[in-house]
C-alpha cells in the first residue's frame, strides 16, 4: 500500500496529460470526410477572427469560433507553387525541390502526397480550381473529381459550360456543390479546394477582378494606412533590394503609389476574400443539407501572405510577417463542445497540413514528412511545439526577387539575403511591425549570433 501511495501522483499526472491529448482526438467511430481549403495570397490578419474589424468573413469566423484557430501560422516559403507543394507533401522546399512553376512532382513524390495516400486508404478524392504544382504531368488521373485549370494561374474571368461569363470564385462554388452532390454520401471523401482569390490577376498592370455583387462592398470605409507604408521604410532597404526591377516594387507602383490606389486595392483584396467566405458558407450549408456536416472536418489555410503596401511593397516572397504569416483554422465537429473555439498560440506551419490530414484519417505519417499533427500541437503533446522554424525563398534571384533565408521565432526574426550576405534582425516583441533592422546594433550581437547558429542548424535539418 505504501508503494501504491508513492506512485499514485505520478500515475494520476500521466493519466491527466494523456487525457488532455486524447481529448483533442474525437472517438473514432468512422473515418471523417476531410475538406482542405487553400486561399491564394491570404495574409494572416485579413480575417475577422484574426482581429480585422473591417473585413466581412462571417462564415470563416464561425468555423474559427467552433474549431481551432492557430494565431501564429506561417508558410516555410512565401510563393504559391512552393507553398502548395509543401501543403501536399508535408515537406520544406529543401526536401521536395519544387522551386519553379513548371516542375512537377515525380511519380514517386506524388504518390506520397496526402490526397493520393488517402486514395490508397479508400477515400474518394477531388481537387477543384488551383492545384498549383507543375504543369505537364498533373496527377489528374488519380482523382475521382478534377476541375483544376491547366494554366499556371487560373483566370478570374471564365466561361461556364453554357458559354456564359462566370467569376472564378463562383465557378469554384459550383464545382464544390457538384462534388458534394455526387460524392457527399459516398463517405469517406477528401476534397481539396484551391481558390484563385484573393490573388491578383497577373498583367501589366496587375488587377484585382472582383465579383459584381461585391464591387460596392467597403465603399464607405476608410482602410487605415499601414505605418510602414511611409516611404522611409522603402528607402531604408539596401541598394540591391531598393531598385525598380524588384517585382514587389514593380507591382506596388500601379496598385499602391497613391493613397487612392492603396484604398481601392486593399478594398478589392478584401472583396475577393468576402467572396471566398460566401462560398464557405454555401459549402457548409450543403454539408448540413446532406446530413454529413457532423462528420466532415474542414481545414482552412492561406498559401502565403501578402504585402498591402507595407515597406513600400506589394506581393509576398520576403520574410516580413505580412508575407509569411497566414490564417489557419481546423474545424472538427466531432470535438467535444468544451474544446471548441480554442485559440492556439504555438507556431504552426504549412508543412503540418499533410500529416494532420493523414492522422485524421487514421493513416501513418510517412517518415519523409517534416510537419507535425496540428491536433497534437494544439494539445501540447511533447515533441510537437517548435521554438522557431527555417524560412527559405530561392526562386529567381536578384535583382527581381533577391533570394532570402532565415529563422523565425515568436520573439526574434533573422533573415539573410544569401546572394549579398546582407542580414536583417528584428525584435518582434518590441518591434512587431519590423521597422528597425538590428543586425548592426551592438546591443543585439549576442542575439544575432544565436540566430545565425539556429539558421545553420535548421537549414541543415530541412534538407
Amino acid at each position: 500500500m505504501k508503494n501504491f501511495k508513492n506512485i499514485m501522483p505520478w500515475g494520476l499526472l500521466s493519466l491527466l496529460v494523456t487525457g488532455v491529448f486524447f481529448a483533442f482526438r474525437p472517438k473514432a467511430t468512422k473515418l471523417p470526410n476531410i475538406i482542405v481549403v487553400v486561399t491564394d495570397d491570404h495574409r494572416w490578419d485579413a480575417l475577422g477572427a484574426m482581429g480585422n474589424n473591417i473585413i466581412q468573413t462571417p462564415h470563416l469566423d464561425k468555423l474559427a469560433r467552433k474549431g481551432l484557430l492557430f494565431k501564429n501560422a506561417y508558410v516555410t516559403t512565401a510563393i504559391c507553387m512552393v507553398s502548395r507543394a509543401s501543403l501536399l507533401s508535408g515537406q520544406y522546399l529543401s526536401r521536395h525541390k519544387i522551386n519553379e512553376f513548371t516542375t512537377d512532382f515525380s511519380k514517386e513524390a506524388v504518390a506520397q502526397t496526402y490526397p493520393i495516400l488517402l486514395k490508397k486508404a479508400g477515400y474518394t478524392i477531388g481537387f477543384i480550381n488551383k492545384y498549383g504544382v507543375g504543369q505537364k504531368n498533373t496527377p489528374k488521373a488519380y482523382f475521382d473529381f478534377w476541375t483544376c485549370t491547366p494554366k499556371l494561374q487560373p483566370d478570374y474571368e471564365m466561361q461556364d459550360e453554357a458559354g456564359h461569363f462566370i467569376h472564378n470564385t463562383d465557378q469554384t462554388d459550383r464545382d464544390i456543390q457538384t462534388f458534394l452532390d455526387r460524392f457527399g454520401k459516398q463517405a469517406p471523401f477528401c476534397l481539396s479546394i484551391g481558390f484563385k482569390a484573393p490573388h491578383e490577376q497577373d498583367g501589366d498592370p496587375p488587377r484585382f477582378i472582383v465579383q459584381e455583387k461585391f464591387k460596392n462592398l467597403y465603399q464607405n470605409v476608410t482602410i487605415p494606412t499601414p505605418e510602414t507604408a511611409d516611404p522611409k521604410y522603402w528607402n531604408s532597404f539596401p541598394a540591391f533590394f531598393k531598385n525598380d526591377k524588384n517585382i514587389a516594387r514593380v507591382r506596388w507602383k500601379p496598385l499602391f503609389a497613391t493613397p487612392e490606389l492603396a484604398q481601392e486595392t486593399t478594398k478589392n483584396y478584401y472583396r475577393l476574400i468576402t467572396g471566398v467566405d460566401e462560398v464557405i458558407g454555401n459549402m457548409v450549408a450543403k454539408l448540413e443539407k446532406l446530413g454529413i456536416a457532423d462528420n466532415t472536418v474542414i481545414l482552412f489555410i492561406g498559401d502565403n501572405g501578402f504585402y498591402l503596401g507595407e515597406h513600400g511593397l506589394e506581393g509576398k516572397w520576403f520574410g516580413h510577417e505580412e508575407s509569411i504569416r497566414v490564417p489557419l483554422i481546423l474545424y472538427d465537429p466531432r470535438q467535444p463542445a468544451a474544446l471548441q473555439g480554442k485559440t492556439i498560440s504555438e507556431i504552426a506551419l504549412n508543412v503540418d497540413v499533410a500529416p494532420t490530414i493523414l492522422k485524421l484519417a487514421n493513416q501513418p505519417i510517412p517518415g519523409q514528412m517534416q510537419g507535425v499533427d496540428l491536433l497534437a500541437l494544439a494539445a501540447q503533446k511533447p515533441g510537437t511545439a517548435r521554438q522557431s522554424f527555417f524560412y527559405e525563398h530561392t526562386f529567381m534571384g536578384s535583382p527581381r526577387l533577391p533570394k532570402v533565408e532565415g529563422v523565425v521565432s515568436r520573439e526574434m526574426k533573422y533573415m539573410q539575403f544569401i546572394e549579398h550576405h546582407y542580414e536583417e534582425l528584428y525584435d518582434l516583441k518590441k518591434d512587431p511591425k519590423e521597422k528597425q533592422n538590428l543586425a548592426a546594433d551592438p546591443t543585439y550581437q549576442k542575439q544575432l549570433q544565436i540566430m545565425r547558429f539556429q539558421y545553420q542548424k535548421l537549414k541543415q535539418e530541412a534538407q
